[in-house]
């Protein structure tokens, strides 16, 4: 299947690992996180093997895997290792791809190379996900106008946390763009919760027409 998105977030912590791991779960699809920072306890690919309880061949080897939990430009020195670009290569799957990013999009890998630069060359549809609550108006129109400066193609916003239909609507009429649907905070996170909240909130087609 040619079902590639690139999962990003406003910032640090706003809860897309959980998201790509329910879509992940959602089109039985293939997760891949090409540079982990902070891998000396559970790594996201773990988090998301976990919450989806998927078989192994649908989770891909991180590109670099770097000890220190810090931006990877910085981990990655600590560590004395540098960043490649040209090993930041989208691989071919026959499920859908579901490619997570390091917190978000401008994210230093390299001191010269941002993250964002590299979703510009792989030139895969976005989800950007966002927080509902006070302060993500900004965040999310700056990364939007960030993406289309680089003329990175926009899938959609995935709002995080609880309903904010205010803040909902002015993002996505400000920022031309349209809501994926929005992805409760969950009390419980299991396989189940997941797919049960993926279910009600969400509409899978969205993800595959």
């Amino acid at each position: 299947m040619n079902v590639r998105y690139v999962i990003t977030g406003t910032d640090t912590g706003v809860g897309k690992t959980v998201f790509a791991a329910a879509l992940t779960l959602a089109l039985s699809g293939t997760y891949f996180k090409p540079v982990q920072s902070g891998s000396e306890e559970e790594t996201d690919t773990d988090v998301v093997r976990r919450l989806t309880a998927l078989p192994s061949e649908h989770f891909l080897r991180e590109c670099y895997r770097l000890r220190t939990p810090l931006s990877p430009h910085r981990a990655a020195e600590i560590d004395g290792v540098e960043i490649d670009a040209d090993r930041l290569m989208l691989p071919t799957t026959d499920s859908p791809l579901i490619v997570e990013g390091a917190g978000g999009l401008h994210v230093p890998l390299t001191r010269k190379l941002l993250y964002i630069e590299v979703f510009a060359r792989w030139g895969v549809p976005v989800i950007l996900c966002t927080r509902t609550v006070l302060g993500t108006i900004n965040h999310t129109l700056l990364s939007l106008e960030a993406l289309r400066r680089r003329a990175i193609p926009i899938h959609g916003v995935v709002f995080i946390g609880g309903a904010n239909p205010d803040n909902e609507r002015t993002i996505t009429e400000m920022g031309s763009v349209r809501s994926l649907g929005r992805m409760p905070t969950l009390t419980k996170v299991t396989p189940t919760h997941i797919a049960d909240a993926f279910a009600r909130n969400f509409r899978q087609r969205d993800f595959v027409e």
